[in-house]
């Protein structure tokens, strides 16, 4: 079979022309709007009691609803999985590995059975939006997203990806209807890990991962050896979408997906087919000239930094995209960074700078003279490995595990100029072991009740 049959055969497998809203996540988002009835399930786990109040979403993987904590009121999101008994469910695994600011929080997790089915239940933040429904309600307006947004949401969605990555996960299907956001705020949290992977040097990975439309060149072309960059192609793709108000890449199947890169990025070289798959040798292309990114955005009004930052993340060759936090450091930023930037409601912009010791590593010395202003200095957390000098109040000593620590110190100016250098699985959400873990099962209960929701 031919390379290109290959790739027509993995097309078959798609059976959605529009699987950009088909996974499941933990805001409202379903086309159909909420039934006035619904069966409310009380549950029953380790002591706490939820109760339903609805579906906000769904899709291939499961099933999510809104709840409310009976004891304290507060309302979260249950994402209910079917569990494959010979496997632990990877998802959950990197949730409790997770804690940052910019991605949705795991509070609880426990299993229920049905029909002989066992059921995984993720409880999660709830988050009220995300950044498509905002996206698409500016569209439908005919408006562009605010400037002032598109760099909050870029921004916090880089942090994100800087600190998963930093820990060696790949989250494999960054797209705008996994990106959470409270509007109220401005603040984004990623969600939905559930195609999320530890990538491991040397161990293959499926390359049919990602939603259509953010999916890298490289996994096109079947690199199954590929990098955390993927994600950094699909930030770049919801960035141009936010300036253009429509996805840059609409490809109606995996073929087409190719040709709308192409017709952008022009025809790639063999270096460049070969920096994304050096096992990808017998397809040939026609000679396409690239498009130049000003005439791409020509129709909009964009700022020339965010042209400038696209043109250095949706490459071809994945080693020459910018890293997240070098995307951080880009001075398309720099309004962020400016202290008497606020929202359009005059509201203070969201926390921006408090990067935890984690992030404060992976940052470097030399970009954190740029991403951490002076203004900003008492939000990191401490001990700091960037600024070792920086002395923990004695007042907050005690809580030097919260990455907003106060902090006080006698600081030199900082100033610099912005740098902007630049295993394979039948089932992809799951990692083998021997038996499942169904602790929980014996301590679970529902009990459903019809009731109209008023």
């Amino acid at each position: 079979m031919s390379t290109k049959d290959q790739i027509l055969e993995k097309d078959k497998k798609e059976t959605d022309d529009n699987n950009n809203n088909k996974k499941t996540t933990t805001s409202s988002q379903s086309s159909k709007p909420r039934s006035n009835k619904f069966d409310k399930v009380i549950i029953k786990s380790n002591g706490v009691c939820y109760i339903t109040e609805g579906v906000i979403g769904n899709g291939s993987f499961g099933v999510v609803t809104q709840a409310i904590v009976a004891d304290t009121k507060e309302v979260v999101a249950i994402k209910k999985v079917l569990q494959d008994q010979r496997y632990k469910n990877r998802e959950l695994q990197i949730m409790k590995m997770l804690n940052h600011i910019n991605i949705v929080s795991l509070k609880n997790s426990f299993y229920t059975s049905d029909n002989d089915e066992v059921y995984l239940n993720l409880v999660l933040e709830y988050v009220p939006d995300t950044v498509y429904r905002v996206s698409r309600h500016y569209s439908m307006s005919k408006q562009p997203v605010p400037n002032i947004f598109v760099k909050l949401y870029i921004y916090q969605l880089c942090r994100s990806i800087n600190y998963i990555h930093s820990l060696g996960i790949c989250h494999r299907d960054i797209k705008p209807q996994n990106l959470l956001l409270d509007t109220s705020t401005s603040t984004l949290k990623l969600c939905d890990f559930g195609s999320a992977k530890i990538l491991i040097k040397g161990e293959t990975n499926v390359s049919y991962i990602c939603s259509r439309h953010y999916r890298a060149p490289e996994l096109i072309f079947g690199s199954t050896n590929y990098t955390t960059t993927i994600d950094v192609w699909s930030l770049g793709c919801v960035l141009a979408e936010l300036l253009l108000g429509q996805p840059l890449f609409p490809g109606e199947n995996g073929i087409d997906q190719l040709v709308e890169i192409i017709k952008v990025l022009g025809t790639p070289t063999k270096e460049q087919i070969h920096a994304m798959n050096p096992y990808y040798t017998s397809f040939k292309f026609p000679e396409i000239k690239a498009n130049p990114w000003p005439r791409v955005f020509k129709a909009k009004d964009v700022p020339p930094e965010s042209i400038d930052l696209i043109s250095k993340i949706l490459l071809y060759d994945p080693s020459s995209r910018l890293k997240p936090v070098e995307i951080c450091a880009h001075p398309f930023f720099d309004e962020l960074r400016d202290p008497k930037t606020c929202l359009p409601d005059g509201k203070p912009l969201p926390p921006l700078f408090n990067f935890t010791i984690a992030e404060q590593t992976s940052i470097g010395q030399k970009l954190a003279k740029i991403l951490i202003p002076s203004h900003a200095m008492n939000q990191i957390e401490l001990p700091s490995p960037l600024f070792p000098n920086l002395a923990i109040s004695s007042s907050n000593q005690s809580s030097s595990s919260n990455s907003n620590t106060n902090v006080t110190s006698n600081l030199n100016s900082h100033s610099a100029s912005p740098s902007t250098t630049s295993s394979s699985s039948s089932t992809p959400n799951s990692i083998p072991v021997q038996s499942p873990s169904t602790t929980n099962n014996n301590n679970t209960t529902t009990t459903t009740t019809t009731t109209s929701n008023h």
